[in-house]
């Protein structure tokens, strides 16, 4: 009997909760490295600027000159995209604090349900960034022939690859949004299913 009573304890010792919660520190890392590459998206478009001087005519033997400027204030899809990636960065850089801080402010479980739909937002947010920009990016690097609009990548080529980089930057920061979104839903599914 004694035995018995024994192990009843050791179950009953199994069964208690761990009371801290273990940090997933996958998706911590992913939603730091998500959050470097939509900043970096962002800091690199809102600083691209191109400043050119291009002859538009010759009178007699002068050249008439023009000086253009490329920045991407021009182009509304590219300031959506650097609006679209600055709230992602900051809504990454306030979740990782939730993530280091929050286990001691949850109830009832609140913060990962909150965390899983506001992940789904931006995500969202940020492929919608994304593809606008891109569209624009694709418009000014081989231009439309039908509707007679010039590419401008010929002319500003350090513009563009900055621009390009940033493109890349923020498909980088996307795809690590989609993994930490998919994680932090299926984190929220498997605490559901006990």
């Amino acid at each position: 009997m004694a035995s018995e009573n024994g192990d009843k304890l050791e179950l009953a010792f199994s069964a208690v909760p761990d009371p801290k919660p273990k940090k997933d520190w996958v998706i911590l890392s992913l939603r730091v490295v998500a959050f470097f590459a939509t900043a970096s998206a962002t800091l690199v478009m809102a600083f691209n600027k191109q400043t050119k001087g291009m002859v538009v005519a010759t009178i007699g033997t002068n050249p008439v000159t023009i000086t253009l400027t490329a920045m991407f204030q021009h182009t509304p899809a590219f300031i959506f995209f650097v609006i679209v990636n600055a709230i992602a960065s900051f809504y990454n850089l306030l979740v990782i604090g939730v993530e280091i801080l929050g286990p001691q402010y949850d109830y009832k479980g609140l913060r990962l349900g909150l965390i899983a739909i506001l992940d789904v937002m931006t995500m969202a947010l940020a492929a919608t960034g994304d593809g606008a920009a891109t569209f624009m990016a694709e418009l000014g690097r081989n231009g439309n022939s039908h509707a007679r609009w010039d590419k401008i990548c010929d002319k500003f080529e350090a513009y563009c690859n900055r621009g390009g980089v940033a493109l890349v930057a923020s498909f980088v920061g996307l795809i690590l949004l989609l993994v930490v979104t998919v994680m932090s839903i299926t984190k929220l599914l498997k605490l559901n299913r006990i």
